[in-house]
């Protein structure tokens, strides 16, 4: 179990961090001009926002530079570290500069892409951008919130190694818990608005 854990946390380890600079980035003021909303503004046949105000050029930009920049660094220290056998996106591939390149578009591209599905619901149902709704429905969102990012990562896992259903749900349970953990911390550092 404990070795399931550790090669859980080694083999997302680089969108794990990739999720922190992109946070930062965002918050900073450096090419604030890419921040412009992804669904440019438009509204979906209902009349509402497709996506909103958070969903950013410079967010799905980050995610891909910092995942690939995340994605060699860590492919690295791996490889220094001798801990290659414990990732999972390494039992089928080579570790090299090429693919980690590969594994961090890949990776950026999923964890920004699947958080899309969970704006798009939200727009629908009335729910500002950043935040969450009252209720029963707060804490399936706080929790969708977290995991939709998870399960994009995990879904580029498999495509490189084939993990069982039980690992698969472990991969997202332990994701969404780090996720909620990292954002109360960029809660407390004022990197983010909302705790949840």
């Amino acid at each position: 179990m404990v070795n399931n854990i550790l090669s859980m946390y080694i083999t997302l380890m680089s969108p794990i961090l990739a999720g922190i600079l992109n946070m930062v980035w965002c918050k900073s003021k450096i090419l604030k001009g890419l921040a412009i909303p992804l669904d440019g503004n438009k509204k979906f046949i209902d009349g509402k926002r497709i996506f909103g105000d958070n969903k950013t050029w410079k967010g799905l930009i980050g995610y891909i530079v910092f995942n690939i920049f995340t994605a060699c660094l860590w492919g690295l220290i791996c490889s220094v570290s001798k801990i290659e056998q414990y990732n999972f996106l390494y039992v089928n591939h080579d570790n090299t500069f090429t693919y980690n390149i590969m594994l961090g578009i890949l990776l950026g591209l999923a964890y920004a892409l699947c958080e899309l599905p969970n704006s798009f619901i939200k727009r629908r149902l009335n729910i500002l951008p950043g935040k969450t709704t009252e209720g029963k429905k707060k804490i399936f969102f706080i929790i969708l919130d977290q995991a939709d990012s998870v399960i994009g990562c995990v879904l580029v896992v498999n495509c490189f190694y084939k993990i069982t259903l039980l690992m698969n749900l472990c991969y997202i349970t332990l994701g969404t818990l780090t996720h909620i953990l990292i954002n109360i911390m960029l809660y407390f550092m004022k990197l983010r608005k909302n705790m949840f």
